[in-house]
Parts: C-alpha cells; sequence; structure tokens
C-alpha cells in the first residue's frame, strides 16, 4: 500500500475513532454513574468521572501527534503514538469485567464495542505501518520500482 492510500485510510480511521470516542468518553463522564462499577475484589478500581475526561485528552493529544508525525513520515514515531491513542479504545474492554455491564442500554453498548473496535483497527494500522516504516517514510520520487 502506497504512503498516500495509508494516509487515507488513517485519515478516515482516526476521524472515526475520534468521533465515537467523544460519544462514548461524554457518555462516560456525564452519566458516570450509569455505568457498571467493578465489585469490592477487583483488582483495579473504578476510574473517577475526573480521571475518565483528563484520560480521553491525554489519549487524544497522543492520536495528534501520531498524525503529526504521519504527516512528517516519521512512521515509526507515528506508529508508537498511534499505538498508544488505540489504548482510547482498547481500554472500553474494562466495562465488561465489571458486574452488570452486559445489562448497559443498547446505545451505549452499541458506542462502547464501537470504540473497542476503532481502537483495535489504530493499532493494527500502527502495528502495520511499523512494519513498514523504511517503505512509507521515503518519498515516492525515491521509491525503488
Amino acid at each position: 500500500m502506497s504512503y498516500q492510500r495509508a494516509s487515507r485510510t488513517l485519515w478516515w480511521l482516526l476521524g472515526v475513532a475520534v468521533l465515537v470516542s467523544v460519544v462514548h468518553y461524554v457518555d462516560n463522564y456525564v452519566n458516570y454513574r450509569d455505568y457498571p462499577v467493578p465489585g469490592p475484589d477487583a483488582p483495579v478500581p473504578a476510574p473517577s468521572a475526573t480521571l475518565i475526561a483528563v484520560a480521553w485528552f491525554v489519549f487524544t493529544a497522543s492520536g495528534g501527534l501520531g498524525a503529526m508525525l504521519w504527516l512528517r513520515r516519521r512512521i515509526t514515531g507515528a506508529s508508537i503514538a498511534l499505538a498508544g491513542y488505540s489504548v482510547s479504545g482498547l481500554i472500553g474492554v474494562a466495562h465488561y469485567t465489571a458486574p452488570g455491564a452486559f445489562d448497559m442500554v443498547w446505545w451505549r453498548q452499541a458506542h462502547v464495542v464501537v470504540d473497542i473496535g476503532c481502537g483495535i483497527g489504530v493499532l493494527l494500522f500502527a502495528l502495520w505501518a511499523a512494519r513498514n516504516a523504511t517503505a512509507l517514510s521515503r518519498p515516492a520520487t525515491q521509491r525503488v520500482a
């Protein structure tokens, strides 16, 4: 896949991921009490609403850094930052470690699951880009046929 085609894929993937994460994180913050919490024996306590809000900004900054590095053809750095951003979606799996998670309303289930899917997509893209960093880093005029 060429850098240009990969770029289109990345912009589409990041656009969807950021949009879905806004819905998920805002709902999680605003309706914090409607989300199930881990039981008393859970190895990790539930994060506070404030931590959830701050985490969205930190994760999204990592995605922004990945996009900036991608544009500069710093593919390895972009891949690392994008992998960091993917955690924004992947961490949604933690919802399903709490009792009652499958009882959430359907639309909440939908945005949590789609956010997890976006995290998987961004992570897979980052891994693919890291594996192809040498070819993607070179401008098209320098590529060997």
